[in-house]
């Protein structure tokens, strides 16, 4: 593809990591990344769009925001959305579909906005309005401002193509890369979770340390654009999938069967098989492993997720015990409830952001070594 101007670029993320995407972005050479409320925006062309869609962990989705301009009325809207070179973006009979949403504006009724845009989009390009299957365009209007965006991805990206099997109150994948990040992970050290339900955190973290993008095994919406350029998409993915094998094992415990049969299938799809261990292993039967320090960290129940009662502090309690003996590694705990945090008895620094999980809001607790 190529774009005359640069287009700009939006990831969405959970809100509380706006500043923890931006960290990532830059890390990985985006240029001027800014934070902004539900996500980070940057400037650059369709390689710069499939590159962050390839190597993001705790990005939602990649928005290609097409353009802007002010609508206070159906006729202006219609208008202006049929000044977009949608034929220059869009193969002639693509489905498509709209979703809006419109805050403090004249046009409040966000069907109707949803409607006007679609029958434009199908009237210039050809292009075929409704289905679950087609092409996300995403119109936000907000004091009259209306902003008509493109999903560049499809199905959000926390779903790497690995995970077929999960266990109760699972994880997802970009969640668990901000909190590894959180924690101050970059794949230089074991990872170890005694609670790891299908695996999550233990596979990114495993990923992370063989440097594989997480993006690899997948496909984007963005394949399926007019002009999109098959060949130069296929040397960004190349560049960015050249795996190493570190020389530790990341480990999965869990006193569920199924959820160790889950991981081990789950971390053999992803192709981390070769140093991750998954073991039934409740809690109380904790010890450190063999080989150098690294970090523990575990999404334990709490109240609103999987259990309630009394017994989630003795859980907590029993944890914290357990990993007193696990001198030289750090520890990330992720929580609703301040007070299971504390029932561990370790010595957190003070917590990360609240971040919403589900409806839930959790946040990441963490130590320095333990000694």
């Amino acid at each position: 593809m190529t774009s005359v101007a640069p287009l700009e670029i939006f990831l969405s993320c959970a809100p509380g990591l706006e500043p923890v995407l931006r960290a990532e972005l830059v890390e990985n050479g985006f240029k001027k990344p800014e934070a902004e409320p539900g996500g980070v925006t940057l400037s650059g062309g369709w390689p710069e769009v499939w590159r962050a869609a390839l190597v993001s962990r705790i990005a939602n989705r990649v928005l290609v925001r097409v353009v802007r301009f002010r609508a206070s009325s159906f006729p202006a809207l219609d208008t202006q959305a049929r000044r977009v070179d949608w034929a220059a973006l869009l193969e002639n009979g693509a489905g498509v579909r709209v979703e809006a949403a419109c805050r403090k504006s004249r046009l409040g009724h966000s069907g109707a906005v949803a409607e006007r845009i679609e029958r434009a989009v199908a009237e210039t390009a050809g292009a075929k309005p409704g289905g679950e299957d087609g092409l996300r365009i995403l119109a936000r209007i907000e004091r009259d401002v209306c902003t008509i965006s493109l999903d560049a991805t499809g199905e959000p990206l926390h779903k790497r193509g690995y995970k077929q099997a999960v266990a109760k109150a699972p994880m997802r994948e970009t969640l668990a890369a901000a909190f590894l990040r959180g924690c101050d992970y970059k794949g230089k050290e074991p990872v170890l979770d005694p609670m790891c339900g299908s695996g999550t955190f233990v596979i990114e973290a495993a990923e992370i340390a063989s440097r594989r993008a997480p993006g690899r095994s997948r496909s984007f919406a963005f394949e399926t654009l007019a002009s999109f350029d098959p060949d130069g998409f296929a040397a960004v993915r190349e560049r960015l999938s050249a795996p190493i094998a570190p020389d530790f094992t990341c480990r999965g415990f869990d006193r569920d069967a199924g959820a160790i049969d889950a991981s081990i299938a789950n971390a053999a799809r992803a192709s981390v098989d070769g140093f991750t261990e998954f073991q039934k292993r409740g809690v109380a039967e904790l010890v450190p492993p063999d080989g150098p320090p690294g970090l523990v960290i575990v999404n334990p129940p709490y109240g609103g997720r999987v259990g309630e009662g009394q017994g989630l502090r003795a859980l907590h309690r029993t944890m914290g015990d357990r990993l007193k003996a696990f001198r030289g590694w750090r520890v990330g705990l992720v929580t609703s409830e301040e007070a299971l945090a504390r029932a561990t008895g370790l010595p957190f620094e003070a917590p990360g952001p609240i971040v919403d999980h589900g409806g839930l809001k959790i946040r990441l607790w963490r130590t320095g070594p333990l000694t």
